[in-house]
């Protein structure tokens, strides 16, 4: 039995066209032509998908080689321009309503109603080509960026940072960075701080007077991200101290430090 033509499944896929009692009689019967329907409107779905996505990364070029040597072998096929030649409509007899060098408009029988037009198999083929090529390069932006709708954060520029060193009689293996974020949080990670039966509390210090004040708990991590109160003077408060407290009710510093370092930059 004759298949549907391609550009006839094009524009069902498309939804161009209303299937007719012929075309579902038909794909009803026919596992080759519904399989191949079902192909387009996968692709014509996809394309769909992606009409919001913007700024999509240029398409490798072995891409539109493929691309272009379809096209060709299409447009090469023995008879194409012959049969491109016989579906060319010309004007109806008795009709003078046609300008002078340009085909009437023909009428149109079952399989010509709810069409624009013909489409020649090589276009077709091109078509759905260029629509694969898309999904390709959507997939590959997808692949490089981890999500279109998804931006990396900015970076934080660094405005002031200290390297801790274990004080008193911390073990010399405790260790601790901090970097003060123009974003007005401060970032502070530690290494092999000892075990405490209570917590570990951040510090700022004015070294000349030892006037301090918390900005906050480290708690049972190795960094915290803790903002800083939007008036501090880094250049008077500026030594991070890291003490061990005890859950007391005591708010005062508890005299056990075990991490300091001064603030620089």
């Amino acid at each position: 039995m004759p298949h549907l033509e391609h550009d006839r499944l094009v524009f069902l896929a498309l939804g161009e066209s209303e299937a007719e009692d012929v075309d579902r009689t038909h794909l009803d019967g026919c596992p080759h032509c519904r399989g191949e329907l079902e192909n387009l409107r996968h692709v014509a779905g996809l394309g769909a998908a992606t009409q919001g996505l913007r700024d999509l990364p240029d398409p490798p070029e072995h891409l539109w080689q493929g691309i272009t040597s379809e096209i060709r072998a299409a447009q090469d096929l023995p008879g194409l321009t012959a049969d491109a030649r016989r579906r060319a409509p010309g004007p109806r007899t008795g009709d003078t309503s046609a300008a002078p060098g340009r085909p009437a408009v023909t009428g149109g029988g079952p399989a010509a109603r709810g069409r624009r037009g013909r489409v020649p198999r090589w276009l077709a083929t091109a078509t759905t080509a260029v629509a694969a090529a898309a999904v390709g390069v959507v997939g590959t932006a997808v692949v490089l960026g981890g999500g279109a709708t998804d931006p990396a954060p900015p970076a934080q520029a660094v405005v002031a940072s200290a390297r801790l060193d274990a004080y008193g009689s911390t073990p010399p293996q405790a260790r601790g960075d901090v970097r003060v974020l123009d974003s007005g949080e401060l970032h502070l990670h530690v290494a092999n701080l000892p075990a405490v039966s209570g917590y570990y509390e951040v510090w700022l210090i004015d070294p000349r007077t030892m006037e301090m004040f918390s900005i906050g708990v480290l708690g049972t991590g190795s960094e915290v991200l803790l903002p800083l109160p939007p008036t501090v003077d880094l250049g008077k408060y500026s030594v991070v101290d890291v003490s061990a407290e005890q859950f007391d009710n005591d708010t005062a510093h508890s005299g056990d430090s075990l991490l300091r370092g001064s603030l620089t930059g």
